[in-house]
């Protein structure tokens, strides 16, 4: 029996209960989300329409921020030593180019050096943030200039500007003290990190200069100024395709500093140093003010400003002479017979006898031989002074002992450093017996009485700067003040500093007076230093003070340094004031490896920067013209130089003075990458 195939249908109402049911959840959830639509259109066109319109007009808008003009850097008569000047450059853009490859390719073209710099150029343009111009090429002549402009069209991302560039119109004159600009860098941004603070955008700006050494460094803050801003129209792409000028704000250039330094000091004293290395301070003796403090061999600072290349760097680093090591603060070195009034002045103090005479016969003997470069005969403090005899100050150096010397050398500005502003300053040191104790010599703390001859004539272990000398040398013309140095006259119009601090020295103003005397003689006929320290300018005359000191030991050997290297050469120091009769000016001036005789290279190099100084005071020109100029005198008999004398001791009697005492070394500019 077969079996036909069944057939079933629905009921109706059935089906059309179930298309009801389908219709109305629809339906339903289509009222929903209609409901929710309305609802979030009028939240955002009603209630969020403000929030919403400030968030498209940021996204339609870029703060661009654009580096201050730095503040100016003058002299104490208003000559500018640090400023700007206009520059072209030329700046990429990596987010608005298609290929930077290509870019820079064609850029090569146009400007041929910048293919040396191509790495260079790559690694800043990653590093910068996006859409911030990147620096190409700086200082561009007007023909590559128009060059870039001519073919901008065709170069996507690449524009031509003018800005300010850092500029140093002296070169090396100021290069220590006032130091330079230069790109910061990865430690620089963590300096902030590492100390807390919010890290400046401007560090990351490509054309933001930060000061690295002397001046610039110290008063960065004052000298940065505050950052402005282009508020730029962007499309899409955030290119810019227009600039809203009233929505910028203008940079706030950096504070004018006024330095106490004269420009024409300042020239004239690298100008005399010549092929010499060294450092020479002037102050004021009546208020502190530095009037000259420059360093030997020097550098130009604007080689730094847009990064230096390496073959021009590693000539200035490897040279002997060390032209970016600033001496005249960091560099210490024995003082020699510079510091034999130190001596003196410390005798007087506990009672001692100007008029006392002490026979010199060529040496001194105290377990062995000291030796005196002449045999002088009988001396008093003046005389000894003035033939810069070995034997006196051996002599009542012993018999007081190293301790009275330290306190003496403390108080006129030893051992210590001075608030100028700017870093780098080497305390130097003064031993005494509680030194030896903290510092045992193969473990021996006893400082045992054959070390103070040494010590008495400016040897051993007691090292100084030319900042140092220069403020002894002061407060020594001035008699009555323990006078401060100061460096920065002013900021943005506020005087800075002052002599109403100075301390009283606590010394008899007789006692002053009979080192004074000393020094005039020493400038006398018969001096140590009197042919190279004639200044001819009438009765306005220069006291002062020569200086050798022993760079290594000789042993049994000569000194005179003939025929030896440079670095084997003794140091040779000349300190001075002037006018005579009316101190005003102190100078010092060390010679590094400069030979034998404080008075045949540091006298005449002081001599030419004392009448710069002194022809630049008014009151003193004005009575030099009244008086009449002078005709240095003759003398046959005059001593070219105080040598130590010391040739005949044992090697380990006279300890070489360390020019750069180990535990610390000095900051020299960094190397390019």
């Amino acid at each position: 029996m077969s079996s036909e195939p069944s057939i079933f249908f629905s009921d109706v109402n059935e089906r059309q209960g179930s298309f009801l049911r389908r219709t109305f959840v629809v339906g339903g959830l289509t009222a929903v989300g209609v409901t929710a639509l309305t609802v979030r259109l009028a939240q955002l066109q009603v209630v969020q329409a403000q929030e919403y319109a400030t968030l498209a007009s940021q996204n339609q808008f870029n703060f661009r921020l654009v580096p201050p003009p730095r503040g100016r850097i003058l002299d104490r008569n208003g000559v500018v030593i640090a400023g700007n000047r206009p520059s072209f450059r030329v700046l990429v853009v990596r987010d608005e180019t298609k290929d930077l490859d290509q870019t820079l390719d064609l850029l090569g073209q146009l400007l041929p050096d910048t293919v040396d710099r191509r790495r260079a150029i790559i690694r800043d343009v990653n590093a910068a943030p996006r859409f911030s111009p990147v620096p190409v090429k700086s200082d561009l002549t007007w023909e590559e200039f128009a060059r870039v402009n001519l073919y901008a069209n065709e170069l996507p991302g690449v524009m031509a500007d003018m800005n300010e560039a850092r500029y140093y119109p002296f070169g090396g004159s100021f290069a220590h003290v006032v130091g330079y600009v230069a790109k910061p860098s990865d430690r620089d941004v963590q300096s902030f990190r590492d100390r807390g603070e919010e890290v400046p955008q401007l560090l990351y700006n490509p054309g933001f200069r930060i000061g690295r050494t002397g001046v610039e460094k110290a008063l960065e803050v004052d000298l940065r100024g505050v950052e402005g801003g282009n508020r730029v129209e962007v499309d899409a792409r955030g290119r810019v395709v227009a600039e809203d000028v009233g929505g910028s704000r203008p940079a706030v250039p950096g504070k004018e500093v006024v330095l106490t330094l004269d420009a024409d000091v300042q020239n004239r004293a690298l100008e005399v140093f010549g092929e010499e290395a060294g450092g020479a301070v002037v102050m004021d003796v009546r208020n502190g003010d530095i009037l000259c403090m420059v360093s030997a061999p020097s550098f130009d600072p604007n080689l730094f400003v847009n990064g230096i290349p390496s073959s021009m760097y590693r000539p200035l680093a490897d040279y002997e002479r060390r032209p970016l090591l600033d001496k005249s603060i960091y560099g210490t070195f024995a003082p020699g017979s510079t510091f034999k009034p130190i001596t003196g002045l410390a005798a007087l103090k506990r009672g001692a006898n100007p008029d006392r005479r002490i026979v010199c016969t060529g040496g001194y003997y105290l377990g062995r031989r000291f030796a005196c470069h002449a045999t002088h005969g009988s001396q008093n403090m003046r005389e000894a002074i003035k033939n810069s005899c070995n034997v006196y100050f051996m002599t009542i150096a012993v018999e007081m002992g190293p301790d009275a010397i330290a306190e003496t050398a403390r108080e006129m500005g030893f051992g210590q450093t001075f608030d100028i502003s700017i870093d780098g300053q080497r305390r130097g040191l003064v031993p005494d017996r509680d030194w030896r104790r903290r510092n045992p010599v193969q473990g021996d703390p006893v400082w045992y009485p054959g070390e103070t001859p040494s010590y008495a004539i400016g040897q051993g272990a007691l090292t100084v700067n030319a900042l140092q000398l220069a403020t002894y040398t002061a407060r020594l013309a001035n008699g009555r003040k323990a006078v401060m140095p100061r460096l920065i006259k002013s900021i943005d119009g506020v005087e800075q500093g002052g002599s109403a601090a100075f301390a009283d020295l606590p010394y008899a103003a007789a006692h002053m007076q009979v080192l004074r005397e000393g020094m005039e003689m020493v400038t006398e006929a018969g001096g140590t230093a009197f042919r190279n320290s004639q200044l001819g300018l009438g009765a306005v005359r220069m006291a002062g003070k020569t200086g050798t000191a022993q760079s290594r030991n000789y042993g049994t050997g000569s000194r005179s340094g003939a025929g030896r290297p440079w670095a084997q050469k003794d140091h040779n120091l000349f300190i001075a004031y002037a006018p005579i009769d009316n101190p005003r000016y102190a100078v010092s001036v060390i010679i590094q490896h400069g030979g034998m005789g404080g008075g045949t290279a540091g006298a005449p190099r002081a001599r030419e920067i004392m009448k710069t100084v002194l022809l630049k005071d008014d009151e003193i020109r004005q009575r030099i013209e009244r008086e009449g100029f002078a005709e240095t005198p003759d003398d046959p008999g005059a001593h070219g130089s105080d040598t130590l004398g010391a040739s005949t001791a044992p090697a380990e009697s006279v300890p070489a003075a360390a020019t750069e005492p180990a535990g610390s070394r000095p900051y020299v500019p960094e190397a390019p990458q």
